[in-house]
């Protein structure tokens, strides 16, 4: 654990998150490799190279969801689920660069906010993405404070806007604890036991499995787009590496769903080791365009802001 300071860390797990979004999106469906075979070694400089569409920096649909989710709970005082359903819509019907198809249909399908996600699950029986694991950075530093049971919850009732599966509601809820107790400078990985007892028992042994010291994403047994490997390659990441930069790149070298791999990764870096140890030269091209909102374009800074406040902010649950 580093000395950060608790507002260090919760910038660091916002900012982390975009961060590694942005890195992680050139590589996205490519090989295992691709980031360390073109950037041998930590910083080499230039690895937010854009490609794949992306421009340098350019974060996708991982870090704008987050940010309107962020700019929700502020807004609004605490946990608006239809206000944020709203802005979800109001992103996705703007035609942004990068959407998920899951979160796409149940965005675009007509149906109220607290039943599109469960309507799209009872027909695909597919829900299981890690579409709302990827933007849940801001609110779990929101609900930090208010322990375990309520962060957790909190995530439950935020990943169910979209995805109509509870393994889906599991995994981000333990993503927010795990970084529930970062920002206080405990060690994550030994609250990893206590976190799978807090799952709903039909869903605790598979996370079990991913969220094992033994376990390797090698071992996956579904591509990792899907939520328990996305969450336990970010927890192996962490785990095998000794700073936010080698965990962020481990993530990347994955291959698979690079952005949103790393940008879970980069969250629980960031909440672990604080916001200075994010590299500047990966700080300085940052930006997250928010299609649907006024052509705005965030930057470094505005994420540091919108994570400050985060941290402040009492709310409502």
């Amino acid at each position: 654990m580093t000395g950060s300071s608790r507002i260090e860390r919760a910038v660091g797990a916002v900012l982390g998150s975009a961060v590694g979004d942005a890195l992680g999106a050139p590589f996205e469906f490519g090989p295992e490799g691709a980031l360390s075979a073109r950037f041998p070694y930590p910083g080499h400089g230039g690895e937010m190279c854009g490609g794949g569409g992306w421009d340098p920096g350019e974060a996708t649909d991982d870090t704008q969801m987050a940010v309107l989710t962020a700019e929700s709970l502020l807004e609004r005082g605490g946990l608006d689920l239809p206000d944020v359903f709203r802005r979800f819509r109001r992103w996705a019907a703007s035609g942004p660069k990068d959407i998920g198809l899951q979160t796409e249909a149940v965005l675009s399908g007509g149906a109220p906010w607290d039943t599109a996600a469960a309507r799209h699950f009872q027909v695909s029986q597919r829900a299981a993405g890690n579409g709302a694991l990827m933007r849940a950075a801001p609110s779990a530093v929101h609900f930090a404070h208010r322990g375990r049971a309520a962060t957790m919850t909190a995530a439950r009732r935020l990943s169910a806007l979209t995805h109509g599966d509870p393994a889906a509601w599991e995994g981000t809820a333990a993503l927010h604890e795990l970084i529930r107790v970062a920002l206080t400078g405990a060690d994550p990985l030994t609250a990893v036991p206590a976190t799978l007892t807090a799952l709903h028992p039909g869903h605790r042994g598979r996370y079990e499995a991913v969220l094992s010291p033994a376990w390797h994403p090698d071992q996956a047994t579904e591509f990792n787009g899907a939520v328990w490997p996305c969450l336990g390659s970010a927890v192996w990441a962490l785990r095998t590496t000794g700073s936010y930069e080698e965990a962020v790149r481990a993530a990347v070298d994955l291959g698979g769903d690079t952005d949103t791999v790393a940008a879970v990764t980069g969250a629980l870096a960031g909440a672990v080791y604080g916001a200075e140890a994010v590299p500047l030269r990966w700080l300085e091209p940052l930006h997250v365009p928010l299609p649907g909102f006024g052509e705005r374009v965030l930057g470094a800074q505005d994420l540091r802001e919108l994570a400050e406040r985060l941290l402040d902010s009492p709310g409502r649950g």
